[in-house]
């Protein structure tokens, strides 16, 4: 799926990132992978559809737009994210502060 001009893979994707998985109101970012630079809006559907060859984000790596707010289209940093308060920063819709549980899956911890 084409959406705010990134191509989003995964499963069942509406026009918030929200996929078949993770549907809340709330559940509205898309995470561009480590390991095939591509976009999905949870681990669930790149364990589905993706490489198959998952690798964490490393620190140093941090400063890279790898997150996509799915209500206006903002990419924020991985650092932006981690320190947005469950908002974006471009157009405050909120998103699952919840995602945190996940960020090993995502993210060098």
């Amino acid at each position: 799926m084409l959406l705010h001009g990134h191509e989003i893979k995964g499963s069942n994707i509406d026009q918030e990132t929200r996929c078949s998985h993770y549907h809340t109101e709330i559940d509205r970012i898309a995470i561009k992978f480590y390991c095939c630079d591509t976009y999905y809006p949870c681990h669930s559907c790149h364990e589905e559809k993706g490489c198959s060859h998952p690798q964490v984000w490393p620190k140093n790596e941090f400063h890279q737009k790898a997150i996509l707010c799915g209500a206006c289209g903002y990419e924020l940093t991985i650092n932006e994210y981690l320190a947005c308060n469950a908002s974006c920063p471009s157009c405050k819709s909120a998103f699952n502060a919840g995602c945190s549980l996940h960020k090993h899956l995502y993210f060098e911890v």
